[in-house]
């Protein structure tokens, strides 16, 4: 029996949907929404009914009948901390993310229009591996200042799906390895994949600066500039997410740029684009110690894995530690669908979402 999935992902400007017969991605298309359409809604969740629209007119226009899924997929938004895996939707979920967010993000559009479709569909609607996802013992939460909690915030769908693919290709299960993962974007984050949890984590706030983002910063330093009078508290929120990391040292957010200066000979270029392969590797021997450096396997993804470069560095430094196995890319729509897929033929059971 074949199953057909239909997989949905919001972001800030464009709303990601694709459609998959098993593991052959039949389709996957990014509808694009203008500053104008954004623009007409104070809050995030009053887009719902026009990112709806778009997608049923593009679904009409393909001619694709939803009467024929076998479920609906989406991007987990902003809940409370939830397990890795599946999660059906429910109306509990659906308050969460519209009325009550633990914060107003895009992602939170995506389990209320997937459960329209899927309702209107009469198929099963999921999340799978929420941003949310809180898997951590009470030791790794403990950050030396009891106001500050470490909590469990990163690339957790992309990171678990390489995990779990890596796995399967060598004949194993991903519950009996122990794997990190580093995923390479525009934030970056790096996670310990141990026994089917993700037991720690270097965040996009506590490690390597990337490209937007400034990473872990001196911490006197840091406080002298947030009281020092010249800027805001929205500026300095700019100046650890947005315009940091590289686009602070060399007025980029494109690795494919850094690299054309190096390789044009700019020095200064080089080393910043070393030093953030350096606390990468850093990241990821940090969290080597937690499991007493008995890894698996070492994964470099997301979309600057594809620089060799950048990887070879991170490998020279971290290869000591476990096989390096580059797997580049975001991946994120095949790892909705694989998950979703897992859960139809059995292999993976939903959980209800509660508070």
């Amino acid at each position: 029996m074949s199953y057909k999935i239909f997989v949905i992902n919001t972001g800030s400007t464009s709303t990601k949907i694709g459609l998959y017969e098993d593991e052959r991605e039949v389709f996957t298309k990014s509808l694009s929404h203008s500053d104008e359409d954004i623009n007409k809604f104070t809050e995030v969740k009053d887009q719902l009914n026009m990112r709806l629209e778009f997608i049923r007119s593009y679904l009409e226009d393909m001619k694709i009948d939803i009467k024929d899924l076998s479920c609906v997929v989406a991007r987990g938004g902003m809940l409370l901390p939830v397990k890795s895996g599946a999660y059906e939707i429910n109306e509990l979920m659906l308050d969460r993310v519209e009325n009550r967010p633990v914060m107003e993000h895009a992602s939170n559009l995506a389990a209320p229009i997937a459960y329209g479709i899927a309702r209107e569909a009469g198929v099963p609607s999921y999340i799978y591996d929420s941003v949310m996802t809180d898997e951590f013992p009470d030791i790794a939460r403990i950050s030396g200042m009891p106001d500050i909690p470490r909590t469990s915030s990163s690339h957790v769908l992309n990171t678990r799906a390489m995990a779990i693919k890596y796995a399967k290709s060598k004949g194993k299960k991903y519950q009996d390895m122990t794997i990190i993962v580093a995923h390479l974007g525009g934030g970056i984050s790096i996670n310990l994949h141990h026994e089917g949890q993700i037991i720690d984590l270097v965040s996009d706030d506590e490690g390597p600066f990337s490209p937007e983002r400034a990473g872990r910063v001196p911490c006197r330093e840091l406080i002298n500039l947030c009281y020092s009078g010249k800027f805001d508290k929205k500026t300095m929120q700019r100046k650890l997410r947005g315009n940091g990391g590289l686009k602070a040292y060399l007025n980029t957010i494109d690795a494919r740029e850094v690299e054309k200066m190096i390789n044009q000979g700019d020095e200064y270029a080089k080393l910043i684009y070393e030093a953030m392969a350096y606390q990468i590797a850093k990241g990821i021997g940090e969290l080597a110690t937690v499991v007493e450096g008995k890894v698996d396997v070492i994964i470099l993804t997301g979309g600057i894995a594809h620089s060799r470069m950048l990887t070879s560095w991170i490998k020279k430094r971290v290869s000591f530690i476990s096989h390096v196995e580059i797997m580049p890319g975001e991946n994120e729509m095949e790892a909705l669908a694989y998950g979703a897929l897992r859960v139809l033929r059995g292999e993976e059971k939903a959980r209800q979402y509660t508070e």
